[in-house]
């Protein structure tokens, strides 16, 4: 399904974690890069950089993945908002819905185990992009390399694509790095980004899920 709207696209767009059998074509997944060329960046900077993968050399990628252990140490630390309370109910919360709506119960192990190696194949998206940039960028850069990632994932829904952003794949940054002849001496990586066609028959595609209220979020002045 096509999103018809901005306010569509925002509403429909989820991290998809079960995508069809079904191939993009370079002409879309062009498309749609172009087009994220005018997402904002701060003094015009357009920190971003990424290399976009399928058939052979995706499966290449995936395979070297499999094969090796995590990075030690992690490329950067996505789980530092765990310490506080109020954020890490947030992503308890996240977590207890998904594996409720995929039928695998809290002390399944070896199920938790299945579904987070699936972050390796991309939960079967037939496209990896995988973004880094110079390590000489600072705090907002990554802003602006998130504000041209989300550009990116609204546009997919546009096209009728979906998506999910990926920090997993940061576990094997120097591995990936190495593999797209990427210098990890002067680039870090960020993110992998699946992009393909949703199962809309998959639970873990449509279990409902929370946001906190606005005004948890923001103060208005002077209306």
């Amino acid at each position: 399904m096509n999103a018809g709207s901005v306010t569509e696209a925002v509403g429909t767009r989820r991290s998809v974690r079960a995508f069809l059998d079904k191939s993009v074509s370079l002409e879309t997944v062009r498309d749609i890069l172009d087009k994220a060329r005018f997402a904002p960046s701060g003094c015009n900077y357009q920190p971003w950089e990424a290399s976009v993968l399928t058939g052979a050399p995706l499966r290449a990628l995936r395979d070297q993945m499999h094969a090796t252990p995590p990075q030690d140490p992690i490329e950067y630390d996505f789980s530092a908002p765990s310490a506080s309370p109020e954020h890490h109910a947030r992503l308890h919360q996240l977590g207890a819905t998904m594996y409720s709506a995929m039928g695998i119960g809290r002390d399944d192990a070896d199920g938790r185990a299945r579904f987070m190696a699936d972050n390796i194949e991309s939960f079967g998206a037939p496209v990896l992009l995988v973004c880094y940039f110079p390590r000489l960028m600072k705090e907002p850069q990554w802003s602006d390399v998130g504000m041209w990632l989300q550009t990116i994932m609204l546009l997919a829904r546009e096209a009728g694509l979906d998506t999910c952003p990926q920090e997993f794949h940061s576990l094997h940054a120097r591995l990936i790095k190495a593999y797209l002849g990427v210098n990890d001496a002067t680039h870090i990586f960020f993110c992998g980004m699946a992009i393909g066609y949703r199962d809309t028959a998959a639970p873990v595609n449509n279990f409902a899920r929370e946001r906190v209220a606005l005004d948890n979020h923001v103060q208005f002045l002077g209306f």
